[in-house]
């Protein structure tokens, strides 16, 4: 059974980082892709950054140049979050997508969220 588990989140003031980690274990045939994404109250989920097998990056245009995503294993990524705002302040979710046999699609599992808080 395959699990996604996130860690790292917590209160930073304003301009100050923090670094989430994400993991991916279990039975599974490929990891395609891994990505962090945020939903803040009253709004929508939406994507922050993703890896892909290929170690391409994609960034979300409001984290370009702050935030860095990093694969420090085959099945674990760091988000390192630099220069922190306060609409920075959400849960973030870190998703995994994941063919479990050499037959199957690959398949979005996601973790259950670690909150972010920027504050003074």
């Amino acid at each position: 059974q395959v699990q996604v588990v996130e860690s790292g989140g917590g209160l930073v003031q304003p301009g100050g980082s923090l670094r989430l980690s994400c993991a991916a274990s279990g039975s599974f045939f490929r990891l395609n892709t891994m990505g962090w994404y945020r939903q803040a109250p009253g709004k929508e989920r939406e994507l922050v950054a993703a890896i892909f097998s290929s170690a391409s990056t994609n960034y979300a245009d409001f984290v370009k140049g702050r935030f860095t995503i990093s694969m420090y294993s085959p099945h674990m990524v760091y988000l390192q979050m630099n220069s922190l705002r306060p609409e920075d302040t959400a849960v973030y979710y870190c998703n995994a997508g994941i063919r479990e046999t050499r037959w199957s699609n690959a398949m979005d599992y996601w973790g259950k969220g670690t909150l972010v808080t920027v504050s003074s």
